[in-house]
């Protein structure tokens, strides 16, 4: 148990956790190598066995559900699907796709977003051996001049999209090349109905395709977020799937027989975090998913909280913008809070580090309610490591972990510059981009770890067990004109951190300058609470004397405790316009490119360090 827990508390509730055993090899060369020592649970032999195997044993049971549509403000009742129901429908959807002679080479592209067609439609593929490609919505809802989508068609060359319904994406079909690409709806509006794949009656084929499912085979193209240029097409094997479904669940004592997991899950599935560690892993697991329909945001929470007032979940993962709405409502209602903790083993977050702050809110309801701590843990990974490589598996008390190595890979720290690079080895990585080879060939190191950019160090050197926390983005950092290095990353966060709600992210800048700037990205919807006038609009909040005072308040906090010249905030200033994606400052994760949105912003820039500073300029000198 940890150092840092406190014994005085009452107990954390029970998650079966195994015991650390982590083997450390520190070389020559300055750089570490770690390796859990813990077995690997028993790897399925494909995506698909798993699910025939509960189909088989827990026919009734559900695996998806998801609500059919609102009516007078009321959400609709929750549409059901169980193993034993959505097996004959995966098989009738692989005939249907064997039946038109497609194999690896021709891939299905999904536009739409969650959905239990969604999710048929891609077990469909798994199981004629055809790759499957979500595809961001974004690109087709959002954008306006559809280059990522074109991008992503260009280079995938499906033969086949679905869509849940076309509407959504008549701007974006219109602007690819649809020629030799057969569309299909779920809503029939357009090109081939999807109830037509599912009239499809399966035969002999089905079963040999089946039988001739492997490792090596392209489960998947998934995308990364594009935040360097166009998004590049992650190769994403069977191999790398079937391993890490089972990688978190082997620091777990199988010992005890326990339900299988019901998760309550908005995390879209076209990112690897919520297509392959929530859907994947819950199904290769046998548990119950139910959409929700909600999302972390003023006017869509509403329904996760009517959604959890009904479900409750064996754990619960989001990221923690989420948990801060979430805890508000627990909070103020005990029915609430009772259901959502009574079946609860674990509470994960991802994306970004939780505030000890938030943590300690969440527990306290806990604690009330139940006399229980609940376990928080965090993950760490990347699309192309199938995602999660490490995470958080025993009781602590510390937000913002990314946890030590799962059994089935190795992590190395590797020095650059002033950082340790986190590098990975296993069975779980990718072997590289599809029709990318300049970009794979630079993605490994001489050993073969390929490398993910992020710095890590330990809690405690002389304790690894203590586990590893961020340490920035190792291609972030830069030098000040006195030559003193800027961990931009870290400093990133800590600001955040001191501004309270006033600031949804943040660009740091400075480079070649004397001293560190942020411009700021209000969290609006708070700012106007805060202020308690819901009309602001953001150019009336950028320069509300209130809101540059808090933000003033919260940097002169930071650089009391943060007084060198490398982590001290002189200046900031708040922008209008929030991160765009067709401008590739956000990446399809919701992560911000510091360098492309600082040169996109380089006028601001300037404004940040004009003198005399203007009136909308925040000086946080000391005082």
């Amino acid at each position: 148990m940890d150092m840092d827990i406190e014994t005085s508390k009452p107990p954390f509730r029970k998650a079966n956790y195994l015991e650390r055993k982590i083997d450390i090899e520190r070389r020559a060369d300055g750089s570490v190598v770690m390796r859990n020592l813990n077995p690997l649970l028993p790897v399925p032999d494909s995506l698909l066995a798993p699910f025939r195997k509960w189909a088989a044993e827990a026919p009734d049971r559900t695996w998806l559900a998801m609500r059919g549509p609102s009516k007078d403000g009321v959400l609709g009742a929750w549409d059901r699907l169980t193993y034993a129901e959505a097996n004959k429908r995966i098989n009738a959807i692989a005939e249907a796709l064997l039946a038109r002679g497609f194999d690896q080479s021709t891939p299905l592209m999904i536009l739409s977003g969650n959905s239990i067609e969604h999710a048929l439609m891609t077990y469909g593929a798994l199981l004629a051996g055809v790759p499957a490609v979500p595809v961001s919505p974004a690109y087709s809802t959002m954008s306006t001049d559809f280059d990522k989508l074109k991008h992503v068609v260009g280079l995938i060359e499906p033969k086949m999209i679905f869509m849940q319904n076309a509407a959504p994406f008549t701007r974006a079909l219109a602007a690819i090349n649809i020629d030799g690409i057969e569309l299909v709806t779920a809503d029939a509006s357009l090109g081939t109905a999807y109830a037509d794949l599912l009239a499809t009656k399966p035969t002999e084929t089905v079963e040999t395709s089946f039988k001739n499912l492997n490792h090596d085979q392209v489960a998947k193209y998934l995308f990364t977020s594009g935040s360097t240029g166009m998004p590049k097409a992650v190769i994403m094997t069977t191999r790398m799937m079937c391993v890490n479904s089972v990688m978190p669940k082997s620091m777990t004592s199988t010992d005890e027989v326990t339900e299988p997991p019901v998760l309550l899950n908005w995390l879209p599935w076209n990112h690897c975090f919520g297509g392959n560690a929530i859907l994947s892993n819950l199904t290769v697991a046998g548990g119950t998913l139910y959409i929700d329909g909600g999302r972390p945001v003023p006017g869509a929470f509403a329904e996760t909280v009517q959604n959890l007032r009904e479900i409750a979940p064996t754990a619960y993962s989001t990221v923690p913008s989420a948990y801060t709405m979430l805890v508000d409502e627990l909070e103020k209602d005990d029915a609430l809070a009772v259901n959502f903790f009574s079946k609860i083993r674990s509470l994960a977050y991802g994306g970004a580090a939780l505030s000890q702050d938030l943590y300690e809110r969440l527990q306290q309801v806990a604690i009330r309610l139940t006399g229980e701590r609940i376990v928080f843990s965090s993950g760490y990974g990347a699309t192309e490591t199938a995602p999660t490589i490490m995470n958080v598996h025993w009781e602590t008390e510390r937000m913002g972990l990314l946890g030590l190595p799962l059994p089935g890979v190795e992590i190395k720290l590797a020095p650059v510059g002033q950082k340790m690079e986190v590098r990975v080895r296993g069975a779980c990585i990718t072997p590289g981009y599809y029709k990318n080879p300049e970009k794979t060939r630079d993605a490994y190191d001489e050993e073969g770890f390929y490398c993910l950019g992020d710095g890590a160090r330990f809690v405690d050197d002389n304790d690894p067990a203590e586990g590893l926390v961020f340490d920035g983005r190792v291609a972030e950092d830069f030098k000040l004109s006195t030559g003193t290095w800027v961990s931009a990353g870290k400093l990133r966060v800590d600001a955040l951190a001191s501004v309270g709600n006033v600031l949804q992210d943040a660009l740091v800048a400075g480079l070649d300058r004397s001293y560190i700037g942020l411009l700021g990205f209000p969290n609006f919807a708070a700012c106007r609470k805060i202020v308690g006038d819901e009309s602001l609009t953001p150019e009336q909040i950028v320069v509300h004397p209130k809101l540059l005072g808090l933000l003033a308040d919260g940097l002169r906090a930071h650089n009391k405790t943060n007084p060198g010249s490398s982590t001290r905030v002189e200046r900031a200033l708040l922008m209008t316009e929030p991160p765009s994606v067709d401008g590739g400052e956000l990446t399809d994760k919701g992560y911000i490119n510091q360098s492309v949105a600082l040169g996109r912003r380089a006028d601001l820039v300037l404004k940040l360090y004009a003198e005399p500073a203007g009136n909308d300029v925040v000086v946080a000198a000391a005082k």
